[in-house]
Protein backbone atom coordinates (compact mmCIF):
# COMPACT_ATOMS: atom_id res chain seq x y z
CA UNK A 1 0.00 0.00 0.00
CA UNK A 2 0.56 3.49 -0.35
CA UNK A 3 2.00 5.51 3.14
CA UNK A 4 0.67 8.90 3.89
CA UNK A 5 3.41 10.49 2.40
CA UNK A 6 2.38 8.72 -1.11
CA UNK A 7 5.27 6.58 -1.26
CA UNK A 8 5.76 2.80 -1.23
CA UNK A 9 7.18 1.30 1.97
CA UNK A 10 9.30 -0.61 -0.44
CA UNK A 11 10.41 2.28 -2.05
CA UNK A 12 14.62 2.65 -1.89
CA UNK A 13 15.08 -1.02 -0.59
CA UNK A 14 17.01 -1.30 -4.05
CA UNK A 15 19.39 1.62 -3.56
CA UNK A 16 19.84 0.87 0.17
CA UNK A 17 21.67 -2.50 -1.51
CA UNK A 18 25.70 -3.30 -2.23
CA UNK A 19 26.19 -3.54 -5.38
CA UNK A 20 26.71 -6.86 -6.70
CA UNK A 21 29.98 -7.96 -7.22
CA UNK A 22 29.73 -10.42 -10.19
CA UNK A 23 33.15 -11.93 -9.98
CA UNK A 24 33.30 -12.27 -6.22
CA UNK A 25 29.80 -14.26 -6.50
CA UNK A 26 31.54 -16.25 -9.13
CA UNK A 27 34.37 -17.23 -6.47
CA UNK A 28 32.83 -17.72 -3.89
CA UNK A 29 30.75 -20.13 -6.10
CA UNK A 30 33.77 -21.95 -7.05
CA UNK A 31 35.14 -22.37 -3.60
CA UNK A 32 31.93 -23.60 -2.56
CA UNK A 33 31.57 -25.72 -5.48
CA UNK A 34 35.34 -27.08 -4.97
CA UNK A 35 34.86 -27.37 -1.12
CA UNK A 36 31.93 -29.54 -1.52
CA UNK A 37 32.55 -31.17 -5.00
CA UNK A 38 34.91 -34.23 -4.41
CA UNK A 39 33.26 -35.13 -1.35
CA UNK A 40 30.21 -35.93 -3.45
CA UNK A 41 31.42 -37.13 -5.92
CA UNK A 42 33.16 -40.17 -3.51
CA UNK A 43 29.52 -40.22 -2.69
CA UNK A 44 27.87 -40.70 -5.69
CA UNK A 45 30.80 -43.50 -6.65
CA UNK A 46 30.51 -45.02 -3.32
CA UNK A 47 26.73 -45.06 -4.06
CA UNK A 48 27.11 -46.93 -7.32
CA UNK A 49 29.14 -49.37 -5.81
CA UNK A 50 26.45 -50.61 -3.35
CA UNK A 51 23.96 -50.05 -6.09
CA UNK A 52 25.87 -52.35 -8.10
CA UNK A 53 26.70 -54.97 -5.29
CA UNK A 54 23.04 -55.00 -4.14
CA UNK A 55 22.31 -55.89 -7.98
CA UNK A 56 25.37 -59.15 -7.71
CA UNK A 57 23.85 -59.90 -4.21
CA UNK A 58 19.67 -59.96 -5.18
CA UNK A 59 20.83 -62.29 -8.42
CA UNK A 60 22.71 -64.80 -6.04
CA UNK A 61 19.68 -64.97 -4.12
CA UNK A 62 17.71 -65.33 -6.80
CA UNK A 63 19.73 -68.35 -7.65
CA UNK A 64 19.95 -69.86 -4.28
CA UNK A 65 15.73 -69.29 -4.06
CA UNK A 66 16.16 -71.23 -7.06
CA UNK A 67 17.52 -74.05 -6.14
CA UNK A 68 15.69 -74.16 -2.93
CA UNK A 69 12.73 -74.49 -4.96
CA UNK A 70 14.82 -77.46 -7.12
CA UNK A 71 15.78 -79.46 -4.04
CA UNK A 72 12.20 -78.77 -2.50
CA UNK A 73 10.40 -80.85 -5.65
CA UNK A 74 12.75 -83.10 -5.70
CA UNK A 75 11.84 -83.99 -2.06
CA UNK A 76 8.38 -83.96 -2.99
CA UNK A 77 9.17 -86.68 -5.82
CA UNK A 78 10.86 -88.84 -3.40
CA UNK A 79 7.82 -88.80 -1.10
CA UNK A 80 5.56 -89.37 -4.58
CA UNK A 81 7.82 -92.55 -5.46
CA UNK A 82 7.91 -93.52 -1.45
CA UNK A 83 4.01 -93.36 -1.19
CA UNK A 84 3.67 -95.41 -4.33
CA UNK A 85 6.29 -98.33 -3.35
CA UNK A 86 4.11 -98.12 0.23
CA UNK A 87 0.77 -98.65 -2.17
CA UNK A 88 2.51 -101.00 -4.47
CA UNK A 89 3.55 -103.43 -1.51
CA UNK A 90 0.13 -103.02 -0.25
CA UNK A 91 -0.86 -104.36 -3.70
CA UNK A 92 0.99 -106.81 -3.60
CA UNK A 93 -0.31 -108.10 -0.73
CA UNK A 94 -4.05 -107.94 -1.33
CA UNK A 95 -3.01 -110.15 -4.14
CA UNK A 96 -1.24 -112.42 -2.51
CA UNK A 97 -3.92 -112.62 0.08
CA UNK A 98 -6.30 -113.35 -2.81
CA UNK A 99 -4.64 -116.13 -4.52
CA UNK A 100 -4.54 -118.10 -1.15
CA UNK A 101 -8.34 -116.84 -0.78
CA UNK A 102 -8.69 -118.31 -4.03
CA UNK A 103 -6.58 -121.51 -3.42
CA UNK A 104 -8.42 -122.46 -0.32
CA UNK A 105 -11.58 -122.28 -1.83
CA UNK A 106 -10.20 -124.48 -4.88
CA UNK A 107 -9.32 -127.34 -2.07
CA UNK A 108 -12.66 -127.02 -0.76
CA UNK A 109 -14.46 -127.29 -3.60
CA UNK A 110 -12.57 -130.11 -4.61
CA UNK A 111 -13.16 -131.75 -1.06
CA UNK A 112 -17.23 -131.29 -2.01
CA UNK A 113 -17.73 -128.03 -0.16
CA UNK A 114 -19.15 -125.51 -2.18
CA UNK A 115 -19.25 -122.28 -0.85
Amino acid sequence: GVGPQGSSPDEGVVEDLPLIDEKAVEQLTEGLISHYLPDLQRSKSALQELTQNQVVLLETLEQEIAKFKECNSILDINALFSEAKHYHNKLVNIRNEMMMLHEKTSKLKVSGINI
